[in-house]
Formats: C-alpha cells, structure tokens, sequence
C-alpha cells in the first residue's frame, strides 16, 4: 500500500497549479522588428500602448483592438514617452539628455511637433543619453541616464544619474549609475524599486508618496545570486506587488516577490534582448513586452526586436499613470 503524505499532495497541487498555468501563457508578436523597443505605457483612455524605438528615435503607437500600429519620428535618440495628463496629443519624451513635451496625434504618417523644453540635464558629460522614465503614483516622472554605449555593448561605468520631474522642476536624486533602467511604486510597501541594469541587483528604496523623496536602498534580488543569465532591463509591478522584470540577454520576463526576494516564475519570450514590460488591456491582465534587436555579440534574427503581447498570467497590473506637469 502506497502512502501519500500530506506533503507530497501539497507538492502534487504546486505542480498542478504551475503546469496549469504554464499551459495556458499565450505569447503573441504584434509589431514587427525594432531595432531598441523600450519604455511601453498604457494609456487607459485612448485603449493604446505607447513606447519607443530609441535607435530608431522614433514613437510608437498601437492599437490592439485594431491592431493598428503607428509611429513618427524624433530629432535624437528617445528613452522614453509618458502622455501628459490632460491631453490626449501630449507627450513627455527623453530626447538625448533633454526633456521635451511633443504634441503628436497619433495618426502615421504625422509629425511630432516640440511644445515645450523643460530642462537639459548631464550638461558635464555630453555624450549620456536618457535611458527609461516613469510616472511616479502622484504623476511625476522619474528617469535617468546611461553613459556612452559602444558598438558591442559596452558602456562608460558609472557616468548616469536618476533625476526626479516634479512638474517643470528637476531634482537629481541618485548618481554613480551605469544604466538608469526598471522602475516600479508600491504604496502599501512604501516602497520604489529601480534597477541599474550593470549591477545585475535589484535597488528598493524606502518611498514618501507625498514628496517623491527616496531613502534607504537596499538590494533585494541579485541575479548572479539566482543563477540567472542576462541583466535586470525594465520593470512592472502587478496588483499582489510582485515585480516582472524584463531580462536583456535573457530572453525572458522574471515574476520576482521583493518582499521576499524570491523567484516566482520565469516567462521565457522568443527574443534574446527583452527591454521593459507594463500591463494593459481593458482588464489590466495582458503583459505587453518590448525587445530589441541590436547586433551586439551577434545576429538578432525575427522575431527578436518585435513587441509583444502576453496573456494567461494570472495577473494584473495597475493603471499606468500620466506626467503631471
């Protein structure tokens, strides 16, 4: 007689509830190569993703229930867009190391016109550029910038800074960075979570959602640590505050719980170089997942750069929020 204890159907179940949920991720392409896909936001309103193409130094717009896929074009490489709240044509970009609002309507084919500049930052090192920006839950924007980046990846060390956009007034509130990337909020935490993608560490800073102040960093996920290959790109954070971080030569989206620094699960996504990732969708449960396809150390074929939709998580995310200027 066979005797199945109370642990191994506790394991039994685990392994259920996992293979379940493995079954039933979809990962579905939508937008055809870019070659940097990076920062996608959804915007509530208009029912669309919008992201960049920062080699490209383009803007991009789509429309799942359409599948209409619309771009223009930017005078610099771009990090980043976040709609101004308010509008539904307005934009804050990162355009090289300036912060630009831009009116564009969406419409392909449409110019991008420059409404407004708001600041200049790294005037003493010349050749950053602005890498990743997010709206904060109270709609500033936080974002930062990376040093010189080379033909095969390699980049000046410690050259960037996290700036803080608090309307018109910029703050900086961290230096030393290699690759300003990741950001995520958790109110009931208190809690921000950033990454500088070359310390291949995950950076929690104690949050004060009334000034925007950060304090106290502490690292919480180290991915030598986890045996996992590739480093920390960007970030999102479901409704349970678990993190999902896109892995850059990793070719997957990691579920990690910060509180516990654990790894919950691994979305493997058919594109070597995965750059950010937000949840949308009138539900808030798809996963959108920008790429890039840049030949660093080697051909990045089809579908690699491609932006892509995934569902069947299980999760869902919080609204993104827009910059309040």
């Amino acid at each position: 007689m066979v005797i199945i204890t109370a642990t191994v159907l506790t394991l039994f179940y685990k392994l259920a509830i996992y293979f379940k949920h493995w079954m039933s991720v979809k990962v579905q392409k939508i937008t055809e190569p870019l070659v940097l896909g990076e920062g996608p936001h959804w915007d509530e309103k208009q029912q669309a993703l919008f992201f960049v193409s920062i080699l490209d130094h383009t803007i991009h717009k789509y429309v799942p229930a359409t599948g209409t896929h619309t771009k223009t074009k930017l005078d610099g490489r771009v990090g980043f867009m976040v709609p101004v709240e308010g509008t539904t044509d307005q934009f804050l970009v990162g355009v090289e190391r300036k912060f630009l609002v831009v009116r564009w309507d969406g419409e392909e084919g449409s110019a991008a016109a420059v409404v407004r500049e708001i600041a200049e930052i790294d005037k003493d090192v010349p050749t950053n550029r602005i890498n990743d920006g997010k709206a904060d839950p109270r709609g500033r924007v936080f974002a930062g910038t990376m040093g010189k980046e080379d033909a095969v990846g390699n980049v000046d060390r410690k050259q960037g800074s996290l700036f803080r956009l608090d309307g018109a007034k910029v703050t900086k509130v961290a230096d030393h960075i290699d690759i300003s990337n990741g950001l995520a909020w958790d109110l009931r935490q208190k809690a921000m979570y950033y990454t500088d993608s070359l310390e291949r560490n995950i950076r929690r800073y104690d949050y004060d959602v009334d000034t925007g102040e950060i304090s106290n960093v502490k690292y919480i996920f180290d991915f030598e640590k986890n045996m996992i290959d590739g480093v920390p790109d960007g970030t999102t954070i479901d409704t349970d505050g678990n993190l999902w971080v896109a892995v850059f030569e990793g070719s997957c989206i990691l579920k990690i719980d910060p509180r516990k620094g654990e790894l919950l699960q691994k979305i493997p996504i058919p594109a070597c170089q995965v750059t950010s990732a937000t949840f949308g969708g009138p539900n808030y449960d798809v996963l959108f997942v920008t790429t890039a396809s840049i030949v660093s150390r080697g051909p990045q074929e089809p579908p690699c750069g491609a932006t892509f939709m995934v569902t069947g998580l299980g999760a869902k995310g919080n609204p993104n929020i827009n910059f309040k200027l």
